[in-house]
């Protein structure tokens, strides 16, 4: 039991020196790798730059004990940054103490959501995020979080969190834009597109191993960093006008305590529950992904556990919402991390940073932040998959236009919402109005068929119709109407067979409506039938009265119906 909530104990007495210089180096690496993302997801959220760095240490620890997944590395992301932004905006300014206190209520709400949803195994309910969704909410956000950064490439002063609030301000700005920033700026985003286009390339041409190559082409951003950091030092930029870091405030994080205000708590309840839904949804899926290279198991339940425990963890260590992040993950697996183990090094080298470096970030350039935040966050915009979807299905396809339209006139949480109603009302709508077909035999064998796609050997005095649904209260009506319609339409038959074959449930509703069918059928000297009833759905019949009621029979397969009714209809005649 001990195991199943800590699954820390699960790996750690087998953990050896092998894969501890595993884990080490992968630390090391995801360590410095992501000190420009944290840095820079706390600004996107309108926080210091020093909270991207304490929500990265102690959440980290806190993941590696209650984790299941070997490699996911938990820290600040864009989305979940943005998100972040845009709720606290609404309860407070940006820069203030209030802004900052939000911020922590705002985590310490997601964990105990996370935490509790992952004890009552609901993790389920991530699945009402369709992936349409979920790639038009990605995709608009990515849009926004790019024209957020706009002001920092220009140099001039920018807020919202609309596209319209985005391009209202920026359009009353660009005239002040500030030529050595937005030099700066341009230099980097050329920069980091040209090492991720052509750095493995031209690293491998060098005689480097494929690995090792992509592993520095992944440096990008830390080389930016570096060497913006001297220029804008040895140049005094500063002093020219560039916006920079300024001050990060060195040692560990401090133990923080949010606010115990209701009224504060009460207007941050729906934006937590979102972010930690969509903190999950991006979290588990790449979670699964990469332990499925490694046939490694990953329990859903217990990674919610496991971020909101991150979360609680950030709350009093003056962090923001955090969850798994993509780009971070992946540096982390690629670099051979082999446990949790790496996120507890990451957490130490980042820590030994806020310990002793910060200073060395003081002439850091926001420009060059912004830069790689806007060359990362635009691989999440997939204009493919949205050619792809209005190609496969236009409901679907409605669904995530209106995620992406929402999310970028109304706001991030507008949009996922919609999108979430959006998708469960066309499922609804789908499953209300079941694929239903009249078959027949094959003829030779004992297949069957629609008689309206196939060549098939049917009777009059007998009706075979397949139901492609489970029957639950939204579609039992419309069960009815079809079967009436059918009786009406061939007065003929003396049966009529339902074959189950796809029906996984029936619930009270469904149940009913068979009663109210088999009764009419009766008055109209109809026999119904079942053919093909799966053992589930037949345990809960037997259950009901309807099988002592049922004036035909349940026959094991179609074929035997079809043999069966068939004889009787000739012998009849």
């Amino acid at each position: 039991m001990l195991k199943r909530y800590l699954p820390i104990l699960t790996w750690l007495p087998h953990y050896t020196r092998r894969l501890a210089g595993a884990d080490l180096l992968a630390g090391v690496i995801v360590s410095i790798m992501v000190i420009p993302q944290s840095l820079a997801y706390a600004l996107l959220a309108g926080l210091p730059a020093v909270v991207g760095l304490y929500a990265s240490i102690l959440p980290l620890l806190a993941y590696t004990l209650l984790g299941t997944s070997r490699t996911l590395a938990v820290g600040p992301v864009a989305i979940i940054a943005l998100m972040t932004g845009a709720a606290l905006s609404g309860v407070a300014t940006p820069g203030t103490p209030e802004y900052l206190q939000a911020a922590l209520v705002l985590s310490l709400l997601s964990g105990l959501m996370l935490t509790a949803m992952g004890l009552l195994r609901l993790g389920f309910f991530a699945n009402f995020l369709s992936h349409p969704v979920i790639a038009g909410f990605l995709s608009a956000s990515a849009v926004l979080i790019a024209a957020s950064q706009a002001a920092h490439l220009l140099g001039i002063e920018a807020s919202g969190f609309t596209a319209l609030a985005l391009v209202a301000s920026l359009a009353g700005e660009l005239g002040q834009t500030h030529g050595p920033t937005l030099l700066m700026g341009l230099g980097c985003l050329a920069f980091l597109v040209g090492i991720r286009q052509f750095g493995k390339r031209a690293f491998m041409a060098m005689g480097l191993p494929a690995g090792f190559a992509a592993l520095l082409t992944r440096t990008g951003p830390v080389i930016a960093v570096i060497v913006t950091t001297l220029l804008s030092w040895q140049l005094e930029l500063a002093e020219r006008g560039v916006a920079v870091i300024g001050a990060v405030p060195g040692g560990l994080p401090p133990l923080t305590l949010p606010p115990l205000e209701v009224p504060l708590w009460q207007r941050l309840l729906v934006p937590a529950l979102l972010i930690s839904v969509v903190g999950f949804v991006e979290s588990i899926s790449m979670a699964q992904m990469l332990a499925a290279k490694r046939r490694e198991r990953i329990s859903p339940n217990q990674e919610l556990v496991g971020l909101g425990g991150a979360n609680v963890a950030a709350a009093f260590t003056g962090g923001m919402p955090v969850t798994g992040g993509l780009s971070r993950t992946v540096i982390n697996f690629e670099s051979g991390a082999r446990t949790p183990m790496a996120g507890l090094f990451a957490a130490l080298g980042i820590a030994a940073v806020t310990l002793a470096l910060t200073p060395l970030l003081h002439h850091l350039p926001i420009a060059t932040l912004a830069a790689t935040i806007t060359v990362s966050i635009l691989t999440l915009v997939d204009i493919p998959l949205v050619r792809q979807t209005w190609r496969y299905s236009r409901s679907d396809f409605s669904a995530m236009a209106v995620t992406i339209a929402l999310t970028l006139v109304e706001g991030v949480e507008a949009g996922i919402i919609s999108g979430v109603a959006l998708s469960i009302g066309l499922f609804l709508y789908r499953t209300s109005r079941p694929h239903s077909a009249l078959v027949g035999r094959i003829e030779g064998t004992e297949h069957f068929r629609s008689v309206h796609r196939h060549q098939t050997e049917t009777v009059s005095h007998l009706a075979m119709l397949r139901i492609d649904e489970s029957l639950y209260f939204a579609n039992a009506r419309y069960l009815e109407d079809t079967l009436y319609a059918l009786v009406a339409s061939r007065p003929e038959l003396d049966h009529v067979v339902l074959i189950c074959s796809a029906v996984n449930l029936i619930d009270a509703s469904a149940l009913e409506s068979l009663e109210a069918i088999n009764a009419r059928l009766q008055d109209s000297s109809v026999t119904l039938h079942l053919a093909e009833v799966k053992g589930p759905v037949m345990d809960r019949l037997k259950h009901s009265d309807f099988l002592d009621d049922l004036t035909g029979r349940v026959f094991l397969s179609t074929y035997a119906a079809w043999v069966e009714l068939k004889r009787q209809s000739d012998e009849a005649r």
